[in-house]
This record gives structure tokens, sequence and C-alpha cells, in this order.
């Protein structure tokens, strides 16, 4: 009789984005218009809401958010709110109130973006993340 082989399979989620973390005292939809003027985005609120799951497929948590694709860079932009109905999209950063979320960035220099949104009247802080060091950020998915 020969002995069998077992082979385990392990998959690596790859993070296709990169994370500023913004800290204002304003609602959404103020700093969403801040955000525009200042970073000539065109954010604009999505009528569905952003879910995370677990990974046996529940709910965890769900946010709303802003969405704009920047055509001409081919940049996806989401912001998101950390804190809704006391869960957190991002638990490890629960100080953070906002979450920039860049998608297929390859145009912009994050250091520039970060600069720009400190400029901004609604943003009391902005800080650059790297999304691998977080584990939350598995669940996130675009």
């Amino acid at each position: 009789m020969s002995k069998q082989k077992r082979h385990l399979l392990s998959l690596e989620t790859s993070v296709d984005f990169e994370l500023i973390g913004i800290c204002s005292h304003h609602s959404d939809y103020r700093l969403t218009w801040g955000l525009n003027q200042g970073l000539h985005l065109q954010l604009a609120k999505s009528d569905e809401l952003f879910v995370i799951t677990n990974k046996k497929g529940q709910t965890v948590s769900e946010h709303s958010y802003y969405f704009w694709y920047d055509e001409e860079n081919q940049i996806e932009f989401y912001l998101i709110k950390n804190k809704n109905e006391g869960k957190f999209l991002i638990p490890e950063k629960n100080q953070i109130d906002y979450f920039l979320f860049l998608r297929d960035n390859v145009t912009l220099e994050m250091e520039d973006v970060l600069e720009e949104l400190k400029k901004i009247n609604s943003v009391m802080a902005a800080y650059l993340f790297e999304p691998e060091s977080l584990p939350s950020t598995e669940q996130i998915i675009f």
C-alpha cells in the first residue's frame, strides 16, 4: 500500500490599492466637497454600501462611500468612512475617520497627494499607510 501525498493549497491575497487615512471633524459630504475642490476629483456618493465580509461570507460591517473613476489616469478613488454603527472598516486604525483608497494608481505620487490633502481645510491630518501592514485590509475587496 502506497503512502498518499497531501498537498496544502494556500492563497496569498494581494493588495491592489494605496491607502491614506484622513482625520476630519466634518461630515462625509463636507469632506468630499473639500477633496473634490482641493484634489480636482469628482467623488460622488454611491447608492450602494461598501460591505466587509468574513471568511464565511457573513457581513461584518457596511459603510457608505464616495467613488470616482479618473478615466484619464485610469485610477479608482474611494472615500470610505471608517466607523459605522460602532464597527470599523479598519479596526487597527480606529482613530482615523476616513480612508481614501486609490486603486490601480501608476501615475500619481502618493507623497504629492498627501501634501495636497493636508492643505484642505476639512482635513485635520492625513497619513499614508502601507495596506500590507494592516491585517484587516485583506478583507477589503473592490
